[in-house]
């Protein structure tokens, strides 16, 4: 068992959890045996043996499926430090699972034989309606989630559209939603945690207590520490949401003509007197040729959004087939982004599933797509991706923009790396099983790629909560975190996790320094 102090760059560590805060248990339990290291600290777990096993291990992407060891249902802290520190006195990787939503099943381990700890129990949302202050337990669902805080004190937070996602791993790697670009992402919006280390340590941490924990749990936090419980700054509800749509398919009778309506909304959304941080939205196309801008406009006058903005927004594009902008409430309005799925999500028991693979694109602000970048992505698109070999979709978020709100905070604020992003894109193909990867996984490879048009495209950066199994851990450290980032996390992980408990197969640590420079 690891020592209970820890070497920090801000100093000396002194652990909040120590060993005599568990059960006593021999020392050959703690070095042999999980299950019986996890009986002694009376750890409730699930194995192999366990009627609801397979249920409680097959994972959202059916495509990637791992087997893990042991999987953990703490109810409390002390069972989450004895689930770390049994898994790493007999030697298994440890991976918290939240809402299990990961795209390259790392919250099953990324491999098989792992110690998952799965957090379903910790579902609490309480809000501070002095401070706006919520507390959150790291395996709430983000339905529940906007639910709780809404009706607790009519609150709000920024966070994605899918009801089932966990906080976990959706806060902690970024965390976009249509209101980021008024309030930042969900991952700005944490003020604290309460984090279990490699050593089974529990510690509060805050931007001044263990900043460095601090800064790696906000954005990297797989690789760092398990999130037990979140502190977020949360939002007076808006009181009213324009929730905007155009179906615009006809764009795409031709490359040229998508590329130059792209180019010209590109211009549009840097203006000012047309766009700020209220406004915002996404480009949906797939593989039945559909085309469509959506999106919200928070709080605005409705007159001017319809007689002003709206065409603005438009005025590259050829006549929409249709279009609606409807005023609704804040709960109305992530009802409507749900697409039907209910926000109050079962603690217990949640059952929804894909086949799929996806990989996601990040573009500079700073160096926007090109003519001929926006014409190679729309000429496949009209081309190759009509005579798809399976069904796909690319939604292009607007994430920056005049007056968005996740460029603001500085590049070295937390371990989220993408402070200079505009568009971000996520292209998906999904199939029934069996899934065919010879030809699913090289389209949506090539439908990626044909965004650089041939170019050198060493701007473009990728999103971490579109976990792309595919890239390997030197692409993700220097493509998802960049060679400074990285090199401090990397510093961190070997301060605090130097066995490298925490792992999976893209996290820090897997690679050095020196490779990720090389690149």
């Amino acid at each position: 068992m690891y020592s209970l102090l820890t070497q920090l760059a801000a100093g000396v560590l002194v652990l909040a959890f120590s060993a005599s805060a568990l059960p006593a248990s021999d020392g050959s339990s703690l070095t042999t045996n999980v299950t019986n290291c996890l009986n002694s600290y009376q750890v409730p777990f699930e194995d192999s043996t366990s009627s609801n096993w397979t249920s409680l291990i097959t994972p959202y992407n059916l495509r990637l499926f791992w087997y893990p060891a042991i999987v953990t249902l703490p109810y409390t802290p002390q069972h989450v430090s004895a689930s770390v520190i049994c898994a790493a006195a007999a030697g298994l990787k440890v991976q918290a699972k939240s809402g299990g939503h990961s795209y390259a099943s790392y919250s099953s381990g990324g491999q098989n034989g792992s110690l998952i700890v799965d957090l379903q129990n910790f579902n609490g949302v309480s809000v501070n309606n002095a401070t706006g202050i919520a507390t959150v337990g790291g395996g709430v669902r983000l339905g529940n989630l906007a639910l709780d805080i809404y009706a607790q004190g009519q609150r709000a937070l920024p966070h994605g559209t899918c009801p089932g996602v966990g906080i976990g791993g959706h806060f902690t790697h970024g965390g976009y939603g249509h209101s980021s670009r008024l309030w930042g992402l969900g991952l700005d919006t944490i003020v604290a945690l309460d984090v279990v280390l490699a050593n089974g340590s529990y510690i509060h941490v805050t931007p001044t207590q263990y900043p460095s924990i601090y800064f790696a749990m906000r954005g990297a936090a797989d690789s760092f520490g398990i999130a037990v419980n979140f502190y977020l700054q949360t939002h007076p509800a808006p009181w009213s949401v324009i929730n905007f749509s155009a179906s615009i398919p006809q764009v795409l009778d031709n490359a040229t003509i998508v590329t130059e309506a792209l180019l010209g909304l590109q211009t549009t959304v840097a203006d000012p007197s047309y766009i700020n941080g209220n406004i915002s939205f996404g480009i949906y196309t797939d593989s039945s040729g559909a085309f469509s801008l959506s999106g919200w406009c928070i709080e605005c006058d409705v007159s001017t959004f319809n007689s002003i903005t709206f065409p603005k927004l438009l005025e590259s594009f050829p006549p929409p087939s249709s279009q609606s902008a409807t005023p609704l409430g804040w709960i109305d309005s992530l009802t409507n982004l749900a697409n039907g799925e209910a926000l109050n999500v079962p603690l217990y028991g949640y059952d929804m599933h894909d086949t799929f693979y996806a990989k996601s694109i990040v573009t500079k602000e700073a160096a926007p797509p090109t003519h001929a970048e926006w014409l190679g992505f729309w000429t496949f698109v009209t081309g190759p991706g009509r005579s798809a070999p399976n069904p796909w979709y690319s939604i292009i978020n607007l994430y920056g923009g005049a007056g968005s709100q996740i460029n603001v905070p500085p590049a070295n604020a937390s371990a989220y790396s993408d402070r200079d992003a505009l568009w971000v894109f996520q292209n998906y193909a999904s199939h029934a099983s069996p899934f065919p990867t010879s030809t699913v996984v090289p389209f949506l490879d090539n439908l990626t790629s044909s965004l650089a048009a041939g170019n050198n495209a060493t701007d473009f950066g990728i999103y971490l909560n579109y976990a792309d199994p595919d890239l390997s851990a030197r692409q993700v450290a220097r493509l998802g975190y960049g060679t400074s980032t990285y090199e401090r996390l990397l510093a961190i992980k070997r301060r605090v996790d130097p066995r490298d408990v925490f792992w999976n197969p893209q996290a820090v640590g897997n690679v050095g320094l020196a490779e990720v420079m090389d690149g």
